[in-house]
């Protein structure tokens, strides 16, 4: 495992806090149960990665997660590989991002304009 393209959960939200893009790679039904409680989240299920990489921009930081940090793990070599240059691994994911008190949603609440929260809410 590349370890520069890794990144702790608090470093992670830190980024975050400062702009970068969190890519949630798991499935809505995981999302449904706990999501991360950001702005900046875009959600594309590991299984869709390969055709919708393109609706995440090159010139921001990325950081990926998932549930414990493999799926993630697949997706930003994907990314490297693909010339994202500022994407980063999210260790252990949303399992760890929780065990050290990081923001949660437990159930998805769309906010005004969130199309694509919507989208994801209405699957099961």
């Amino acid at each position: 495992m590349n370890k520069t393209l890794d990144v702790s959960p608090t470093a992670a939200l830190a980024l975050i806090q400062k702009g970068a893009l969190l890519v949630d790679v798991r499935e809505p039904h995981e999302i449904a149960k706990k999501a991360f409680d950001v702005a900046n989240v875009l959600l594309i299920p590991l299984r869709e990665f390969e055709n919708r990489y393109k609706e995440i921009p090159t010139n921001r930081q990325v950081i990926v997660a998932c549930n414990l940090g493999n799926r993630s793990m697949m997706a930003t070599r994907f990314l490297t590989n693909h010339g994202y240059s500022k994407a980063l691994n999210m260790q252990r994911g949303i399992v760890c991002w929780e065990n050290e008190g990081l923001p949660l949603k437990k159930a998805i609440q769309p906010s005004t304009g969130s199309w694509l929260l919507q989208k994801f809410q209405g699957r099961s």
